[in-house]
């Protein structure tokens, strides 16, 4: 049974920093969350003008807190007096945390692309995503504004070119 509570909090403590990948947000273009299933966005057409990668800096503490307290239940067992697991759990927490962290940055951060759309209705929007699409400077996009902004590729022919001649707002310039 000794055996059995030395091993409970580093089962703990992994399980933990494991399920810590499950709290990185799903941040891709195609990716909807079930709460926006059925509910509407307004779609505008547009055209990509120009596109930069960009890094996406994600963290949000919730990996700090999970390895904090992993690190302090498993720090908590080591030793053999009252003092001892209050010092291993202090130092259990701090590595934790810090381990924590990295996953947490590690799992939600990455590379996006930020897309600057000329809209057909006049004006310029920057959206950033994941391009899965491989989205061009020159695509025809539709953009759909609901919680987020999206960006898709729309068909060729599916949605009119602004006429040629005019400005994006229909305007015929002097």
């Amino acid at each position: 049974m000794p055996k059995l509570r030395a091993v409970a909090p580093l089962f703990a403590a992994c399980t933990l920093l494991l399920a810590v990948p499950a709290c990185g947000p799903a941040n891709t273009g195609s990716t909807f969350a079930a709460r926006d299933l059925g509910r509407p966005a307004y779609v505008s057409y547009g055209t990509i003008v120009s596109s930069r990668p960009v890094q996406v800096a994600g963290s949000s503490g919730i990996g700090t807190l999970a390895g904090a307290a992993a690190g302090a239940t498993a720090g908590s067992f080591i030793g053999g007096d009252t003092r001892s697991n209050i010092l291993a759990g202090l130092g259990g927490a701090i590595v934790g945390g810090v381990a924590g962290n990295a996953i947490e940055r590690g799992v939600t951060g990455g590379t996006a692309t930020e897309f600057v759309v000329r809209e057909d209705r006049g004006g310029d929007i920057a959206v950033v995503q994941t391009n899965e699409e491989g989205l061009q400077p020159g695509d025809r996009v539709a953009i759909s504004r609901s919680d987020r902004v999206r960006l898709a590729r729309v068909a060729p022919g599916a949605v009119p070119q602004p006429a040629s001649g005019t400005s994006a707002r229909g305007v015929q310039p002097k």
